[in-house]
């Protein structure tokens, strides 16, 4: 069986050929992929686009990869298609699974050779997402919050929008258009199926990055004591603002109290540089900081690497994913196949991921006092913790089962060839 995988990042391999750095996004797919190509009478091919002018075909270690001109992009480029008929011809998919939805060129695919067979999995559903974008801002936020960087980009947080609006056209145009989708969720369930009715729907959980499954766990007396940690914050969907202002009503009664954020600031403005480049949320975040007077409780990690990431995660008293709409984080499944206790909003496909009081704690996201008590909680009662740490390991364990999931991927190929 020959499987065409189409993403929206470029592999590590096909990337340090081109003598590009290599991506610290998507991992979760590399792992899933090397089992893919290592299992008997399967080929696999992986395309994705990149900044180069002209098709590139690599085959590094029994993997054929194929890199289109042209970013990544909700722009749809019509001239992807006969590259895609080309890839194609080549290669003869029995079946083309395109990866996320929040990209155009595997649109281009499915209109160029609409006679093959398409599965698309599920990532988040930027038509829904979009709706929550704002996640609680006021207008008079948003309107505040307009930078000069945001003006000369055209890309206010009112036109961020307004672009998950416009990649929700070509999302919904993917899933009325492909006979099969691979969900997780209730969540994706019933959107999907609102989508598209007639839509075959197959369940498969995700398999996680490889150094996740063989890390030691968390470890109550390793942690640093009252130290929150978040797995991105770039944007208002991610819910920074309602974890600063839990913070707030704790400082007092915490005053170590911590919120470590992965990624760069969104927040820096040392030089005249940073100033220029400051985005809107970052802005908002910025000017509530200052309100809430929490410059001692904010840190931004940096950039980090999959080894640093699990370092945080074990570092830290607890990992909140406080989004305002989510499918099914891998962050939340990251930290509990670690074993940190773990607070999330009821939002999403997130309560499928987390039994309340048992594998987890859910809120509200307006909530944002309901989510200082999860964090009190947290913080002072060490049996609650535990409890959480270990239930979490094993719903973890067993959702995110390498094996189990490779089955059930090739289960799901086999199906769609039948």
């Amino acid at each position: 069986m020959k499987i065409l995988w189409i993403t929206n990042t470029i592999f590590p391999v096909p990337s340090k050929a081109l003598g590009l750095a290599a991506p610290v996004v998507g991992g979760w797919m590399y792992g899933l992929a090397n089992q893919i190509a290592t299992t008997e009478n399967i080929q696999l091919a992986v395309a994705a686009t990149y900044t180069g002018a002209e098709l590139k075909t690599f085959d590094i270690d029994g993997v054929i990869y194929y890199l289109l001109p042209g970013h990544a992009t909700t722009h749809y480029l019509k001239s992807h298609e006969p590259l895609w008929q080309q890839i194609c011809n080549e290669f003869q998919p029995n079946v083309i699974h395109i990866h996320g939805t929040e990209f155009a060129h595997g649109l281009a695919c499915i209109r160029a050779c609409p006679s093959l067979n398409y599965v698309v999995s599920i990532q988040g559903l930027v038509s829904v997402i979009a709706r929550y974008y704002y996640a609680w801002l006021s207008f008079s936020d948003l309107l505040k919050s307009i930078t000069f960087r945001d003006i000369v980009r055209f890309d206010t947080l009112f036109q961020a929008k307004q672009k998950f609006v416009k990649r929700g056209l070509f999302e919904q145009e993917y899933i009325q258009k492909t006979r099969h989708v691979i969900g997780r969720t209730s969540w994706d369930y019933a959107h999907t199926k609102a989508i598209n009715s007639s839509v075959n729907y197959h369940f498969c959980n995700e398999t996680l990055r490889g150094g996740f499954y063989t890390s030691l766990k968390w470890d109550i007396t390793h942690k640093t004591d009252f130290t929150i940690f978040l797995s991105q914050a770039s944007y208002p969907i991610k819910g920074l603002h309602q974890v600063l202002k839990s913070v707030a009503l704790l400082k007092n009664e915490f005053p170590t109290i911590k919120v470590k954020i992965a990624g760069a600031s969104i927040i820096n403005s040392t030089s005249l540089m940073d100033k220029i480049k400051l985005g809107g949320y970052g802005a908002y975040i910025k000017r509530l900081i200052k309100q809430l007077k929490l410059h001692e409780q904010v840190q931004f990690t940096g950039t980090l690497t999959e080894s640093q990431m699990i370092s945080e995660y074990l570092n830290a008293h607890l990992f909140i994913c406080p989004s305002s709409i989510e499918n099914s984080p891998n962050s939340l499944g990251e930290a509990q196949l670690l074993g940190v206790p773990v607070v999330a909003a009821y939002v999403g496909g997130t309560p499928d991921m987390i039994t309340h009081n048992k594998t987890g704690l859910l809120y509200r996201f307006e909530e944002v006092e309901m989510l200082a008590e999860h964090i009190r909680n947290l913080f002072t009662n060490t049996t609650l913790a535990l409890d959480l740490s270990e239930n979490g390991i094993h719903a973890a364990q067993e959702r995110h089962h390498q094996t189990n999931n490779l089955q059930q991927m090739i289960n799901v190929y086999n199906s769609i060839t039948e």
